[in-house]
């Protein structure tokens, strides 16, 4: 079992009216190397009528984005043509590589009808050889995600393999991404395999991370002793969780950017307003 280090709370930094809480970077925490970056929006209820997700197009180079979308729904349209609507227990999956330029909105149904929104986005970096690699997306509905029961709750595999259960997702880099759900008295065992980076954050609830408790809306971290997490409830909780090889290699970013040194920040400026990120998405 790997010893747990260590809890981080999520600060709160609202966006507009939008419920946001951000784990990391935070205190004493810039990265869980390749992990960079998480923001977690809600859980909370829109009137009817509301202006929806804030998220308006706005570029990216250097690393990939994961949104997981718990409640609501999220569209999203970006400069290489990409278009969907993600409903509640569905992903997106976003390669920003060289430069893409993209919008997070709420579909107008939504912003019509309000309802329950919660929303997580994970950054997760790239190494220098893939940082220029070409733009992709992809978003999956709820059906197209792999449920595997364990005792008193559900793995939702998202890349990498759980058991004989391999994800929808395949990450540039062999990341693995789950959500995991347990009620009260529910138990897994989550691999953590040797020279692995782990990423545990608490969504809901309150759950024992190998006989440690670990506080709602908090990151855990851990050492590279061993290669299981032993997770149990003893109240219903949610966990979003993953593993990945780091990278180890200097991260420099500015806002949207990602890259490994402060020229190559100067650079993906420079290309953005040069217009080679492509015409930003129109809004309709």
């Amino acid at each position: 079992m790997r010893q747990l280090l260590r809890q981080y709370p999520a600060q709160r930094d609202d966006i507009a009216d939008l419920v946001t809480r951000r784990p990391l970077p935070g205190p004493g925490l810039p990265q869980v190397d390749p992990f960079l970056f998480l923001n977690h929006h809600g859980p909370q209820t829109y009137r009817p009528g509301n202006s929806g997700l804030p998220f308006g197009p706005h570029p990216h180079r250097g690393f990939e984005t994961v949104s997981f979308i718990l409640e609501g729904e999220m569209a999203h349209l970006d400069s290489g043509g990409h278009e969907s609507v993600i409903r509640a227990g569905g992903i997106q999956w976003m390669t920003a590589g060289s430069g893409l330029i993209h919008a997070e909105i709420s579909p107008a149904s939504f912003k019509r009808a309000g309802g329950p929104l919660e929303i997580l986005q994970l950054w997760v970096n790239l190494p220098g050889r893939l940082k220029m690699t070409k733009p992709a997306y992809t978003g999956l509905q709820r059906e197209d995600i792999p449920a595997i029961p364990v005792e008193g709750g559900v793995v939702n595999l998202i890349s990498g393999a759980f058991g004989e259960t391999q994800g929808p997702f395949e990450s540039l880099t062999g990341v693995a991404m789950m959500t995991v759900a347990l009620e009260a008295g529910g138990h897994v065992d989550l691999p953590a395999p040797a020279g692995r980076s782990v990423f545990f954050y608490v969504v809901a609830g309150s759950p024992s991370a190998n006989g440690t408790p670990v506080k709602p809306h908090h990151l855990a971290t851990f050492a590279m002793d061993g290669d299981t997490i032993a997770v149990t409830a003893q109240a219903p909780a949610t966990i979003l969780y993953g593993h990945a090889d780091p990278i180890g290699e200097p991260v420099v970013s500015h806002g949207p950017f990602v890259m490994n040194t402060r020229e190559e920040i100067v650079r993906a400026i420079d290309d953005y307003n040069a217009g080679l990120f492509g015409k930003p998405p129109v809004i309709r």
